[in-house]
């Protein structure tokens, strides 16, 4: 895993609610939002794989 910036949504969220802690994950994409928007579809699976165990641990707890 790695941090970039890329969380158009938290954001905006932010600018509205500071001090909100916030995370934003998703698969790799590649030039999002243009024509040339792609996705590395193994990295979609991971992403499924790690937001359900997420939930079911959050719904756990």
């Amino acid at each position: 895993m790695k941090a970039i910036h890329a969380g158009l949504e938290c954001g905006l969220i932010g600018e509205r609610f500071s001090g909100m802690d916030m995370v934003s994950f998703g698969p790799d994409l590649q030039h999002p939002h243009s024509p040339e928007e792609r996705v590395h579809i193994g990295s979609v699976e991971n992403f499924w794989k790690l937001l359900t165990v997420t939930l079911k641990r959050l719904a756990d707890s």
